[in-house]
């Protein structure tokens, strides 16, 4: 790499800041490090440690003092991220989790777009799973997306996955960050009502890349219960009732398969006390925007090699096991 190049990188990432979640997750985190501290860009790195009690914490001590450390007084799930971009001083912050990094070169064109797309207020990167590099069939939906991208640097969306994503650091601050009461599964759709609420535009760069390397054990059911819950309060919060009737009912029935239907239930309803007082209905706009959405996965749906069930399966392997309950 000659040296504009890499001074030309080293700018960029000096605009742009790094956000890692973890929680006693020390060795996978430690790789994850290595990678983020190897990027040309050398961006600052902050992790926010949700309250780790393996020894997280000392290793990043030891091995990263460069890198700064954002202790959770208790596992917050995906709102940990909140407190470390209050010490974010860049334009923009990239997140990402213990078990993904963004490739070299990544950061650097993540400002660029940003900087050339006024209107981008957050970019979802294209992501590679495993060894084998295989795109993550999400991220081949996001690529298609039916919305108008006029003035995006690609697809317009409607979501995107937290660990993958970039965010103009004031509309992160502005936006509310995440919500503390749903933890994680599907956390994303809520912020991102509210950035699209906002007048903003989330975009799919499919030059913008993230390693994930998934951790084999996972306990699915609990991330199928917690999506179905969240998707349901979800939609008291922002979505028409009809959609927040139907989201309920199916958060029931996923409930009831599990063999929980008793003690999610009670949650479930006991949350919709400040869903429903919190209520704020999303714009004509932004529902519409859901509406093309949906009326094109059905179509997608229906055609011979459907993709909605690998879809679901991404999207449930990418919820973080870093903040596990």
């Amino acid at each position: 790499m000659n040296n504009g190049i890499a001074a030309g990188l080293k700018d960029a990432g000096s605009r742009i800041s790094v956000v890692v979640l973890t929680h006693n997750r020390a060795a996978r985190l430690r790789e994850t490090l290595c990678r983020l501290r190897a990027l040309p860009e050398c961006p600052r790195i902050i992790v926010a440690d949700n309250a780790s009690t393996d020894d997280t914490v000392l290793m990043i001590a030891l091995a990263f003092p460069d890198v700064r450390v954002v202790q959770c007084g208790s596992n917050s799930g995906a709102a940990g991220r909140n407190q470390a971009v209050a010490c974010v001083e860049t334009d923009y912050v990239a997140f990402c989790d213990d078990d993904t990094w963004w490739e070299p070169g990544s950061l650097a064109q993540a400002v660029r777009a940003l900087d050339a797309s006024p209107r981008a207020a957050v970019l979802n990167a294209r992501i590679v799973v495993g060894d084998a590099g295989e795109t993550d069939p999400t991220c081949v939906v996001m690529r298609n997306s039916p919305l108008d991208s006029t003035g995006l640097p690609g697809p317009a969306l409607v979501g995107y996955m937290a660990g993958a994503s970039v965010f103009r650091t004031a509309v992160f601050r502005e936006s509310g960050g995440y919500d503390a009461r749903l933890f994680i599964g599907g956390e994303e759709e809520l912020l991102a009502l509210d950035v699209l609420g906002r007048g903003h535009a989330i975009a799919y760069c499919d030059s913008l890349t993230v390693a994930h390397h998934p951790s084999a054990v996972r306990d699915s059911a609990l991330r199928r219960r917690m999506l179905a819950r969240n998707a349901a309060w979800i939609a008291w919060l922002r979505l028409p009732v009809g959609v927040a009737i139907g989201r309920t009912f199916e958060a029931l029935l996923a409930f009831w398969r599990e063999g929980t239907l008793l003690n999610d239930g009670e949650t479930l309803l006991c949350g919709f006390v400040w869903a429903i007082g919190e209520r704020q209905r999303a714009s004509r706009d932004v529902l519409w925007m859901l509406r093309e959405v949906k009326r094109h996965e059905r179509r997608r749906a229906s055609m011979p090699r459907a993709t909605g069930a690998r879809t679901a399966r991404s999207r449930e392997q990418n919820c973080p096991e870093s903040v596990e309950p």
